[in-house]
């Protein structure tokens, strides 16, 4: 018997309507086919959904952060998700400093991403996390990376 939890995906925390024109955005401003976008979509909400909960610094991948991008121009779809998911606004917080970071120490920032992710209960779509200049190539936005403070857990009394 199987007790594992089963991780859910970061779309479901998206109305399908909201999903849906983000995915056609991406599509048309970055060419991508419908199922890069919709992931890049899934990730963008799953690793805010660990920016809601997690203590550690954070960044996402160039593919959650194309979604991140897409998603905040909706500002009133995106204010709501952020009330919802983390009862705050997640704020996009871009590191301005060129970075000189080894692949390896990309990696290691997005893997520790991808384990909040995890943690949080959520689905991590590994190839759209790699440093090696795939998909997943770490672009410098920051969620309590580096210069942002770590994002402040909520706290429930009770």
């Amino acid at each position: 018997m199987d007790t594992t939890k089963a991780l859910k995906k970061g779309r479901n925390l998206i109305p399908d309507e909201v999903f849906a024109k983000l995915v056609t955005r991406i599509e048309a401003e970055h060419h991508f086919d419908a199922d890069m976008a919709a992931r890049c979509v899934d990730q963008a909400a799953a690793y805010l959904a660990a920016c809601a909960s997690s203590t550690a610094p954070l960044s996402p991948s160039m593919a959650a952060d194309i979604g991140w991008h897409m998603f905040i121009l909706h500002t009133r779809d995106y204010a709501d998700f952020c009330e919802q998911v983390a009862g705050r606004f997640i704020h996009h917080v871009p590191h301005d400093e060129p970075a000189e970071q080894s692949t390896e120490d990309v990696q290691a920032i997005l893997d520790r991403s991808s384990a909040a992710i995890r943690k949080a209960g959520y689905q991590v779509d590994t190839e759209l996390w790699r440093a090696d200049g795939g998909a997943g190539k770490c672009n410098g936005c920051h969620s309590g990376c580096h210069d942002d403070p770590a994002p402040v857990p909520p706290f429930h009394e009770g």
